[in-house]
């Protein structure tokens, strides 16, 4: 082999390996990015606790702090239309309406009356919802409060028929329902409330996940996840510790977050993440942001 054969192969090889370097270290990124879910986060709004300020000073708030969403209540004080409109000017999603009053107004209340009254307010839900721009209503379906006129059979019966009669009304204006189950004795897996959701047949009607209320029952959020699948339209988090049964900050709880945002990733769930603790102020805004950001492998 003469020399310059032998400056010809040094060449190649240098620069095999100066590829080498950048090519690695991409595919390395791009599995590291393949491995997180690609997530949003978002608050409650009650949980922005700022005195006497504008629903715009508020949004313009999350929005410094780095949420992208929020989620409404309804029935509420807010006027739709004007919180519609403070969120487009401030650059914040308002993605989805909690319904404020299922617990004491119940689907499955024994009074004829009463759940008249709930129809009515999954209605102005769904309608504030459309006013809004968001694309899901959470719903309690229900409370299983005795065996006798509140019991499990009578909840799934008139919660099913409920959410059936509204259907339409969904559909009509593009938003959906979503189910969440929340210590409300009624479904306590993710097995029954596969069965609940998948008795509708009908892509209007998917299920919103808590990942720390569920872990009293004893099946892992991961699996939770896993097995409802695309059923999962959206969930949120709090921090809850299922050894002790107590409520903690985000990220001290006995939730399993390196197998929930795997679980997350294999069902390719992306979207928004939202949090559900007591709020306050920018300080603790920022404090719960920071927590969001470990548990949901959103640091830098």
């Amino acid at each position: 082999m003469n020399r310059r054969s032998l400056l010809r192969g040094a060449f190649v090889a240098a620069a095999s390996t100066a590829l080498a370097g950048p090519l690695a270290f991409d595919a390395l990124g791009a599995a590291d990015a393949a491995a997180k879910p690609r997530l949003r986060k978002a608050v409650k709004f009650g949980m922005i606790g700022l005195k006497g300020a504008t629903i715009e000073e508020k949004f313009a708030l999350i929005k410094k702090i780095g949420y992208e969403g929020v989620e409404m209540d309804s029935p509420s004080g807010v006027n739709p239309a004007e919180a519609a409109a403070a969120a487009k000017k401030v650059g914040i999603e308002i993605h989805g309406v909690v319904i404020s009053t299922h617990w004491g107004t119940r689907h499955s209340d024994p009074d004829e009356k009463v759940r008249a009254k709930a129809f009515d307010h999954l209605i102005g839900a769904l309608k504030d919802a459309k006013t809004y721009g968001a694309s899901t209503v959470l719903l309690v379906p229900g409370v299983v409060k005795n065996q006798t006129d509140e019991n499990f059979d009578l909840v799934w019966q008139r919660s099913t028929a409920a959410v059936k009669k509204a259907l339409p009304t969904a559909k009509e204006l593009g938003v959906k329902i979503a189910i969440e189950v929340v210590w409300n004795n009624f479904i306590t897996s993710s097995d029954m409330l596969i069965k609940y959701v998948d008795q509708f047949n009908d892509p209007a009607v998917g299920a919103y996940f808590d990942c720390s209320n569920m872990i009293k029952y004893g099946e892992p959020s991961a699996t939770w996840i896993r097995k409802l699948g695309k059923r999962m339209l959206k969930f949120d988090f709090k921090g809850y510790n299922g050894k002790t049964n107590k409520w903690v900050p985000i990220g001290e709880g006995t939730e399993d977050w390196p197998e929930i945002r795997k679980a997350l990733v294999e069902i390719g769930y992306e979207g928004w993440a939202t949090s559900e603790v007591g709020g306050g102020g920018e300080d603790k805004l920022r404090e719960i942001a920071k927590q969001m950001d470990e548990v949901l492998g959103l640091k830098a």
